[in-house]
């Protein structure tokens, strides 16, 4: 491939350990696309909430040295929010495979209420 060619976008499932690896290391900027009253319930410290409802590729925090990481509640909606940010012209991000589910069944640490 040529300098000049456009980069492919990639999107790629994460295992819940690797994303909290990555987290603890502050290698990763975090948007959980779920919707508010979800994130009030219980989140993970330090995501950016974008909800879907009202997604905008805009609002993705600046991650020049950090990979962006998506999250929902099972793994499903943030594969739309993907699809919105690759047709907006972002070319790397990752899925945490499983969601908020799969983050505590794997052990992760969530925080409860606001």
């Amino acid at each position: 491939m040529s300098d000049n060619e456009p980069q492919r976008p990639r999107v790629e499932m994460v295992d819940p350990q690797t994303a909290r690896h990555w987290i603890e290391r502050g290698d990763t900027v975090l948007v959980d696309v779920r919707e508010p009253h979800e994130n009030a319930m219980e989140h993970i410290q330090g995501a950016t909430l974008i909800p879907l409802s009202a997604f905008d590729p805009n609002n993705i925090p600046d991650h020049a040295d950090k990979r962006l990481l998506l999250m929902c509640a099972s793994g499903v909606r943030c594969g739309v929010a993907s699809e919105m940010l690759k047709r907006a012209g972002f070319v790397e991000m990752y899925r945490l495979a499983g969601g908020i589910m799969g983050w505590k069944a794997a052990g992760g640490p969530v925080v409860h209420g606001d």
